[in-house]
């Protein structure tokens, strides 16, 4: 997992942020997006993609990231705002701001599938980074365990929706509830389910 970080630090590079986001896929809720530099000389056993991670793994990897990295960001965007530009573009947009907003920065980033060119930072996308890279692993790691604890959140305010089991994705129970409750202002309105509620019952977004 260290394979791509030991290269870049061998060429000179060393600040390496790797940065990831989760949340692409939900009909509710943010995407959020992280960014991490690790500290080269401390290697935390276990990095790995986290949805391959069970959620006590996750969490406990989420403590040794916090207590050992360099630096750490992590940005939300969220629906209004994925609804006017695309999730592509929110997506992107997040990880950029999630770097930028680094305390160190970074003078090499690799990021799990996002081209950033528009960083003007050397950088390189890796497909299934979060899988090859132990700095993608970490971002992807505090990314979803912050966005997992905000959708757990998010629950309280509308227990109906059952976003604490679903995390806002179009599971049969979510679309079970959309039907039922109509959309809140949570809910992504340029997605197809969602969309399709709003033509169906006119109805207006829950305040």
């Amino acid at each position: 997992m260290y394979e791509f970080e030991d290269a870049l630090l061998e060429k000179g590079f060393h600040y390496i942020a790797g940065c990831d986001e989760v949340g692409r896929g939900p009909l509710a809720g943010p995407v959020v997006a992280s960014a991490v530099i690790l500290d080269p000389s401390f290697i935390i056993e276990g990095l790995n993609d986290s949805k391959k991670l069970n959620e006590n793994r996750r969490n406990a990897l989420y403590q040794e990231i916090f207590k050992h990295a360099l630096a750490v960001d992590t940005v939300f965007i969220y629906p209004e705002e994925i609804d006017q530009i695309n999730i592509y573009q929110a997506s992107k947009k997040a990880m950029i701001t999630a770097i930028k907003n680094l305390t160190i920065e970074p003078t090499f980033v690799l990021s799990d599938a996002m081209p950033l060119k528009e960083l003007g930072i050397p950088y390189e996308s890796i497909i299934k980074g979060d899988q090859k890279s132990a700095s993608i692993a970490a971002a992807s790691i505090v990314a979803k365990v912050t966005r997992d604890q905000y959708m757990v959140d998010l629950a309280k305010e509308y227990p109906e929706y059952g976003f604490d089991q679903h995390k806002g994705y179009p599971t049969k129970a979510h679309k079970e509830a959309l039907n039922r409750f109509g959309i809140t202002i949570h809910h992504r309105k340029t997605y197809a389910p969602v969309r399709e509620i709003i033509f169906q019952q006119q109805k207006l977004p829950i305040e």
